[in-house]
């Protein structure tokens, strides 16, 4: 059986732009119900997007989107969110935990705040969303809707040199996996598929865009992940659990080895890699 996310409910955390957005709008293209739960709702010329303006693309894109400013870190707001969506839609059949903080700065340049912000968005944040949500998942499983919890976080690697450039911003994206891990064998009895996904390569975002030296030109378009992550959400959640999928190595598995064009300038065959791929 060919499965679509035509009438499935998903919500996505930091879906205003970029990798969130792009999955959003692929689900769009099924006819699916998209939470954006982000914080942004002015623009900004230097990190375009709103929740406003996200939604606006989702609809254009055949989805039905509600737009909810939401702080992942604060329980009131995030259960806020949830009561509104499962009010608006009925339900949530699948979890994106996409937002997150990032900080390639090593201990001495890494400011306690700018710690607090990146364990409270990536591993609270994350691990907040899924509690909150998964009562609303088990009912999806009951209803045969194929639930899942997809965290945009990297394979684990206990290897030196992915903590010693930046140790704080590697102990919080691994706070997300291993979320990946611990609800994948937690949620299995309930028939809930819990996976990872993360990029091979760097890929060009506005968020990429304000880290200094990275070539743009180099990068691959966040397409790559949110066609990934569709081959995630439409299989079989009972079975496809506890994964720490790379894009191009899951879209290769499909028979898909073409990747130029998701490539932000097409022929290029020398990548910024991403971090977190041994």
């Amino acid at each position: 059986m060919t499965r679509t996310l035509e009438g499935k409910t998903l919500f996505i955390t930091g879906a205003s732009r970029g990798i969130g957005l792009a999955i959003a709008k692929r689900a769009a293209a099924d006819g699916a119900n998209i939470v954006i739960a982000a914080k942004t709702t002015e623009a900004n010329p230097k990190l375009p997007g709103t929740i406003h303006s996200a939604a606006a693309e989702i609809e254009a894109a055949g989805g039905h989107a509600l737009a909810l400013q939401t702080d992942i870190r604060d329980e009131a707001s995030v259960l806020a969110a949830f009561e509104q969506a499962v009010g608006r839609f009925g339900g949530i059949d699948i979890l994106v935990n996409n937002a997150s903080a990032i900080s390639l700065t090593p201990t001495t340049a890494t400011p306690m705040k700018r710690f607090d912000l990146m364990f409270g968005v990536n591993v609270r944040g994350t691990y907040l969303c899924t509690q909150s949500c998964l009562a609303e998942l088990i009912k999806s499983a009951r209803a045969g809707r194929n639930p899942h919890v997809l965290n945009m976080s990297p394979p684990l690697s206990m290897r030196e040199h992915w903590f010693s450039p930046h140790v704080a911003y590697t102990m919080a994206k691994y706070g997300m996996s291993e979320c990946t891990l611990g609800h994948a064998g937690e949620f299995r009895p309930h028939g809930i598929g819990v996976n990872s996904l993360w990029p091979r390569t760097a890929i060009a975002t506005a968020a990429l865009q304000m880290i200094p030296g990275v070539d743009l030109s180099r990068c691959r378009k966040p397409e790559i992940l949110s066609d990934a992550a569709y081959l995630i959400l439409t299989s079989e959640a009972a079975t496809t659990t506890g994964n720490f999928f790379i894009d191009d190595a899951l879209l290769a598995q499909h028979g898909i080895t073409d990747l130029d064009r998701y490539s932000v300038t097409p022929g290029t065959t020398e990548f910024v890699p991403d971090f977190f791929v041994d």
